[in-house]
Order: structure tokens, then C-alpha cells, then sequence
């Protein structure tokens, strides 16, 4: 798998600001641009994925939580830390609800800032396949909690293009009933072409499949989980595959 290096967005109204983190951040090796408005920052995301968003919280037009829940729509995986001279517990809750990891006080002391963004940018991060919006959502909820960074597709086709714009996978989840495509196929396909992600079949047809869950597994598919997930079960998994 090529070294590809983290890629952090800083978006802040202050230019000096955004000059000073990225010079900082581009010394200690990441990929950094930068935004003066969340317009900008929102072009940005569109013609690329970051691995981690600094976003202000209080800037003209559109705040940086309002931000974050806009590049979660376009850019699930991003890990956004939320800067601010304005932190409070209510905007540290409202913070947490809108998906955000941490919170660090302005001006920023780097001696904080460069650990948060390391640790982020080295989270595991895990696609999941699935054409249930609403189960994708819950499970970019649970997995964030635990220090996954989660893309999400819903069909073959996203997959296919989500896996050929980024190479640092560690994980995919793949529903095996998906509206587009065959989803053995689309495991094969993953096993070829990134042989060092790990596989967890999801399927809520776990008889009506059993024939094609065997084949996936005997083809190299690392694990099959059926919904209703048993938690504790997926995550056990996930830990052993992101430690081998």
C-alpha cells in the first residue's frame, strides 16, 4: 500500500491563523489547505477528501459546526476538531452532537493541537457498503465512538469509487443484498485490488445466503456478521482485523 500522507483542511476567517497551523502542520508532514469561509472550505471537500477538518466555530455566514454536518454529508470520513475562543459546555455538547471529536481553545497551543491531529489522522478508517441510509448512519455513530474514521456507499458503484480514491482502508463492511451489483463479485474484487483491507460480510439473510456467505468466506472474506448486530461481536472483530 503506498505512504500516502494525511491531508488536514484548516478553515478559519482569520487568515494569519490559517497561514500560521499550516505552516506548522505542513513542516510536521501532512498535506494542508486551507479556507477563510465555510463556502470555501465546502469547494474544497468537493474536489477532495480530508482526513481531518480544523474548523473555527464562530465565523461570518456559516459557523463551523453548520460546516461540519455539511462535509459529514459530502465527506463522512473526515475527523473535524472544532477551534474556538468561545468553548463553553453548551458548545461543547453541541459540538459532540454534531459529530465533531474535540474541541481545542483559541489561540491554539500546538503542543495540544499536533497530538489531537496525529491521532486522528492514524484512526482506523472502515467503508461501509450498504443501501441502508439509516443503518449506515447509526453505525458512523457507533463507530465514531470508538475511534473509527467511517466512509459510507450505497451501491457496488459508490464502492468501487470510494476504494479507488483512497488507498489507507483497514476495513470494509459489505451488505451482500445491494441494488446495483453482485456483492461476491464486489468481495473478490476488494480482495484483488486491496488485499490488505479486511472483509466483514453484513447480511440480514443469513439462510436465504448461506450458500454465498460460505463461497465469500472460502474466497477470502475475513468474517460475516448478521444483523441485528450483536455490538460487541462486531466490534471484537474490527479490533482483531485493525491489529493484525
Amino acid at each position: 500500500m503506498p505512504d500516502i500522507k494525511p491531508s488536514i483542511l484548516i478553515v478559519d476567517d482569520e487568515a494569519d491563523t490559517c497561514a500560521n497551523l499550516a505552516d506548522i502542520l505542513t513542516d510536521c508532514g501532512y498535506t494542508v489547505h486551507t479556507a477563510l469561509s465555510g463556502d470555501e472550505a465546502l469547494g474544497r471537500v468537493r474536489e477532495a477528501a480530508y482526513d481531518v477538518a480544523l474548523l473555527d466555530l464562530k465565523m461570518p455566514g456559516m459557523d463551523g459546526l453548520t460546516l461540519y454536518r455539511e462535509i459529514k454529508k459530502l465527506r463522512p470520513a473526515t475527523v473535524a476538531i472544532v477551534i474556538t475562543a468561545y468553548a463553553s459546555r453548551a458548545t461543547q455538547d453541541a459540538a459532540r452532537n454534531a459529530g465533531t471529536w474535540h474541541m481545542l481553545p483559541k489561540p491554539v497551543e500546538v503542543r495540544q493541537l499536533l497530538p489531537l491531529v496525529a491521532a486522528a489522522a492514524n484512526q482506523p478508517l472502515v467503508l461501509i457498503i450498504d443501501d441502508d441510509h439509516e443503518l449506515c448512519h447509526t453505525l458512523w455513530d457507533l463507530l465514531r465512538d470508538q475511534n473509527y474514521r467511517v466512509a459510507l456507499a450505497h451501491s457496488a458503484a459508490d464502492a468501487d469509487f470510494q476504494l479507488g480514491a483512497a488507498g489507507n482502508y483497514r476495513i470494509v463492511l459489505l451488505d451482500l443484498k445491494l441494488p446495483d451489483g453482485n456483492s461476491h463479485v464486489l468481495a473478490q474484487r476488494i480482495r484483488r485490488t486491496h488485499p490488505d483491507v479486511g472483509t466483514i460480510l453484513i447480511t440480514a439473510h443469513g439462510r436465504e445466503l448461506s450458500q454465498l456467505v460460505d463461497q465469500a468466506l472460502a474466497n477470502g472474506a475475513d468474517a460475516v456478521c448478521y444483523k441485528p448486530f450483536n455490538v460487541d461481536e462486531l466490534l471484537g472483530i474490527m479490533s482483531r482485523l485493525t491489529s493484525q
